[in-house]
């Protein structure tokens, strides 16, 4: 088995906020929650609860609950909804380009 490769096709598609700094602002919180969708119901309707508390945690539909900590960013996929968690470190590397 070999691993495959992965990254982003522009690296301006994705919205993110990051935990203890921008999710402070509850609009940036609204936004990202109304934009999460289930991806095993037909349609892909919005998901149906909060995906991002204040408390840092993130949740991924029919997944389950993720700890986001401080500096870590929290985005998700514009055209399909789906939520991305990104490690403060793995967010400080050169694979990522992002306006802090």
């Amino acid at each position: 088995m070999a691993l495959r490769t992965l990254g982003t096709a522009a690296n301006n598609t994705l919205s993110a906020f990051v935990v203890n700094t921008n999710d402070t602002i509850p609009a940036d919180v609204a936004t990202f929650n109304v934009a999460i969708k289930d991806d095993q119901i037909n349609g892909n309707p919005i998901f149906n609860g909060p995906a991002y508390v204040l408390s840092g945690l993130l949740y991924v539909p029919n997944r389950g609950w993720l700890k986001a900590l401080p500096g870590d960013y929290v985005a998700f996929d514009p055209a399909t909804g789906w939520p991305i968690l990104l490690s403060a470190r793995a967010a400080a590397g050169a694979s990522w380009v992002h306006v802090p």
